[in-house]
């Protein structure tokens, strides 16, 4: 039997793979705002909030007839607004529309060095992210703009994607995110519920466990980020936490916000807590310590009654990564222990 390349592959051999600038592909992104491209007002005002990443959305948050004049619009806000500290994002329609390429073509061109990412909605297999890639690096190129700088976020929405997910995660240097789209999902599969990320009646345990988990461990084999889709009872700050939260203590890195007063309970519950992020910068210290000369070259060492090794200070990277990503402080620091 022939064995074939992968998309990834095949788009490596052509030497049309963007190359790896220097770009944080994993940026804060604890809270995700959702803007639709059409609305000039809520554009304006998007710029305000403490959002980590706004995506302005040629999607499903605009009317057809509106998509065209939307993309103009984008562009104009990319260029002439003030996005400081936000990842800016636009998302743009899946590729079985007749918008795409336009989509992609009008927004790069037209803001191409005021974005940071593409979203790709309903990405299915590889070569939908493949297709994406060339088209960007080819606008780029042709822009004079620098090359693979541009990131893709991908979002699984139907049962063909999160069978293919972890292709799709490997399928461009340029990826950044997976993103779960739970609303299109659940209709795909049937799901017995009109409340999106709610559970549905009847099932006993959590219906999204195993979805949340397929799109993290792809993601996290990858070295991307994992974010969770939106919770669209947007009064309900407190059903937002509850969600929120069990994607957080899965290990997701954010969650999607429809509506400002979802945007601090994002960024408060994908942070840790202070207490937690002192926790950790202080294995750290002590860690750094005890393997170095003057700490006696020792692999495992005491802070306090806990016995800390080399597993420790991966688990406390993270918190702390995740602690310096959102701004947080130090009220602790690290002292030597008397000999």
């Amino acid at each position: 039997m022939t064995a074939h390349p992968s998309p990834a592959a095949t788009l490596a051999a052509s030497g049309s793979a963007a190359p790896l600038p220097a770009v944080d592909r994993l940026r804060p992104r604890r809270s995700c705002l959702a803007v639709p491209g059409s609305n000039p007002r809520f554009l304006e005002k998007a710029q305000g909030l403490p959002a980590d990443q706004v995506f302005l959305d040629l999607e499903d948050a605009c009317a057809p007839l509106a998509k065209p004049e939307a993309r103009h619009t984008i562009v104009k806000f990319l260029n002439e607004g003030d996005w400081t500290g936000k990842t800016r994002v636009v998302r743009v329609n899946d590729w079985t529309t007749e918008w795409t390429y336009r989509d992609v073509v009008t927004v790069v061109e037209g803001a191409g060095p005021n974005l940071d990412c593409i979203m790709l909605p309903k990405v299915q297999d590889a070569r939908q992210i493949v297709a994406l890639d060339l088209l960007l690096t080819q606008i780029e190129k042709t822009m004079g703009f620098e090359v693979g700088r541009i990131g893709i976020e991908a979002q699984i929405e139907n049962a063909q994607g999160l069978n293919n997910v972890n292709e799709i995660a490997q399928a461009s240097p340029r990826i950044e995110t997976i993103i779960f789209g739970p609303a299109d999902f659940m209709a795909s599969i049937n799901m017995k519920s009109l409340v999106v990320g709610e559970q549905p009646p009847g099932y006993p345990a959590d219906a999204y466990h195993y979805i949340l988990m397929k799109i993290l461990m792809a993601a996290r084999a990858n070295n991307l980020q994992a974010i969770d889709g939106p919770y669209l009872q947007i009064r309900n700050v407190d059903g937002f936490r509850e969600v929120a939260g069990q994607a957080a203590a899965l290990g997701f890195d954010g969650k999607w916000v429809l509506h400002p007063g979802q945007v601090d309970a994002a960024n408060e519950v994908f942070s840790p807590s202070q207490e937690d992020y002192d926790h950790a910068e202080l294995i750290l210290d002590a860690y750094e310590y005890c393997t170095s000369e003057a700490g006696g070259k020792k692999g495992s060492a005491m802070l306090g009654d806990e016995m800390i090794d080399e597993a420790s200070r991966k688990m406390a990277l993270v918190i702390a990564g995740k602690g310096r990503a959102a701004g947080m402080q130090r009220t602790s620091s690290f002292e030597i222990p008397e000999a």
